[in-house]
């Protein structure tokens, strides 16, 4: 994501997982990414995922004490 405009409403699966590592300074697969906005069905027409979305289903989980 070198210099490109980042639109957090529609990232492919490898731009999520590229932003969140560099984030938390922890390497996240495009693998896990995908898993758990799968789960979380968010994966929205051509693979892209929200952010929003996908920050807020990470929160409800920890608010639930789901792993």
């Amino acid at each position: 994501m070198n210099q490109k405009q980042v639109k957090i409403t529609a990232l492919t699966v490898e731009e999520l997982a590229q932003l969140l590592s560099q984030a938390g300074r922890k390497s996240i697969s495009g693998q896990d990414v995908l898993a758990i906005a799968e789960a979380a069905g968010i994966v929205h027409e051509g693979s892209m995922i929200n952010l929003i979305e996908y920050t807020a289903f990470l929160a409800r989980e920890v608010a639930s004490g789901t792993d």
